[in-house]
C-alpha cells in the first residue's frame, strides 16, 4: 500500500461529538475528505447542518444528530441512530468537552465533579455504546485531551484533572480493547477556537500566549484534526494507548488565569 493510501479511511464510518465548530467541525471535514461517511453530535442542529452540507460536498454522507452529550442516554441513542443509518461504525472520536478556569477555592464540588463528567465520563459511555459494534471488524478510537491534563497552570484544578484522567482513561482503554481496537488521544494546547473567543480577542493576553509558545503561534483547528486523522487510519496501525501532543512544543502553560491576569 502506498504511503497516502495508508491516510485513506474509505468506506469507513466516524462518530463525532462536539462536531458542530472548532476541532470537532474541523476533524469531521478531514475524515470525510480521507473517505469516511461520518454521524455528527452536537446541541446547536443549525451548526450541525452547516458541517452536514460540507461533508456531503466532499462526496460522503453526514448524519445529523441534535443531542446535549452530557445526558449518556443520548449517546446510546446517537450510536443507535448511526448504525441505522450506515450499518456499522469504524471510528469514535470523544471530542466533546470543556471547563472555564476558575480559582480553586471559587470551584464547587459540583463544578469539579462535572468537569469530570463532561470530558471523561460522556467518552467513556460513547466508548462503551460503540465499542460492540466495532469489535468484529476492529477500529480506532481517539480521545480528543488537553495539554493542561499533563502540565501546572493556575485555575484549572477542575479541567486539568478531568483531561488528566481523559488521557489515563485512554491508556487504559487501549489494554481493555486490544487487539481489535486502538485506543488513542490527543493532548491539544490552545487552540484558535470560539471557545477561547472571550481571550483571543484580548491583543495584551493573545500576544502573551503565542509569546510563550516555542511555535510562535496558537493552534488552528486543522492541525488537530489532522493528528486525529492519523490515530484514525491505517497510517497508526501499531499506535495505541498513547498520548499524541500536539500543542506548539510548550512545557507548561501558555493560557491560565495568571497570564490572562486574573
Amino acid at each position: 500500500m502506498a504511503i497516502l493510501d495508508r491516510f485513506r479511511i474509505d468506506d469507513k464510518v466516524a462518530l463525532v461529538t462536539g462536531a458542530g465548530r472548532g476541532i470537532g467541525r474541523a476533524t469531521a471535514l478531514a475524515l470525510a475528505e480521507c473517505g469516511a461517511d461520518v454521524a455528527l453530535a452536537a446541541r446547536s442542529r443549525d451548526q450541525l447542518e452547516a458541517v452536514a452540507a460540507e461533508v456531503r460536498k466532499l462526496g460522503r454522507r453526514a448524519l445529523v444528530v441534535e443531542c446535549n452529550a452530557a445526558v449518556t442516554a443520548n449517546l446510546d441513542a446517537f450510536v443507535a441512530r448511526a448504525m441505522d443509518e450506515f450499518g456499522r461504525i469504524d471510528i469514535v472520536i470523544n471530542n466533546v468537552g470543556g471547563s472555564m478556569p476558575k480559582p480553586f477555592l471559587d470551584t464547587t464540588e459540583k463544578e469539579f465533579s462535572g468537569a469530570f463528567h463532561f470530558n471523561v465520563t460522556t467518552a467513556f459511555a460513547l466508548s462503551k455504546a460503540a465499542v460492540p459494534h466495532m469489535q468484529a471488524r476492529g477500529g480506532a478510537i481517539v480521545n480528543i485531551s488537553s495539554s493542561i491534563g499533563q502540565m501546572k497552570g493556575k485555575g484549572f484544578a477542575a479541567y486539568g484533572t478531568a483531561k488528566g484522567a481523559m488521557s489515563h482513561f485512554t491508556r487504559l482503554l487501549s489494554e481493555d480493547l486490544a487487539p481489535k481496537i486502538r485506543v488513542n488521544a490527543i493532548a491539544v494546547g490552545s487552540t484558535a477556537t470560539s471557545a477561547l473567543e472571550s481571550v483571543l480577542t484580548n491583543p495584551v493576553v493573545r500576544k502573551a500566549m503565542v509569546e510563550s509558545t516555542p511555535l510562535r503561534r496558537l493552534g488552528e483547528p486543522e492541525d488537530i484534526a489532522l493528528g486525529a486523522l492519523y490515530l484514525a487510519s491505517p497510517a497508526s496501525a501499531f499506535v495505541t494507548g498513547t498520548v499524541m501532543e500536539i500543542h506548539g512544543g510548550i512545557s507548561s502553560a501558555n493560557l491560565d488565569l495568571a497570564l490572562a491576569g486574573l
